[in-house]
């Protein structure tokens, strides 16, 4: 695993096909090393929402932490994650901005309730690499 510090730290369902499809699109979309992952049901996904008296037991909402900066939820986090991949990612980071935040928010919770529905379920092996960007896998 690797150090956490000044790493982004993306929080999702584990047993989600969208959630994991959005996971390893990063993935692989991470030139710059900036972003680790950990599932919400795990340990430390737990002690995460526990510490922030976030609902411990649905797990339809992505957040992005970073360590003693900040933490967004739904949109305001994709959108965050688009700007900092940076390239052509950052003009979507840019577009999302435009959009109201109720708005995006609105589309989110959309896709998050029927997110079972619309994935094809298949499980997700990292690899060896990719392993070290998981925190308690």
């Amino acid at each position: 695993m690797e150090n956490r510090e000044n790493k982004h730290i993306i929080f999702f369902d584990g047993d989600c096909g969208v959630c994991n499809f959005w996971v390893q699109w990063i993935l692989q979309r991470d030139k710059k090393n900036q972003f680790m992952f950990a599932s919400l049901q795990s340990d430390f996904g737990q002690k995460f929402l526990g510490e922030r008296k976030l609902d411990q037991k649905q797990f339809n909402t992505l957040y992005l932490w970073k360590v003693g900066s900040y933490y967004l939820i739904k949109s305001k986090a994709i959108i965050k994650v688009l700007n900092l991949l940076g390239g052509v990612y950052k003009a979507g980071g840019f577009l999302g901005q435009i959009i109201p935040t109720a708005i995006s928010d609105q589309l989110y919770n959309v896709i998050s309730k029927n997110r079972m529905k619309i994935s094809n379920q298949k499980c997700f092996l990292p690899t060896s690499e990719e392993r070290k960007k998981f925190i308690e896998v």
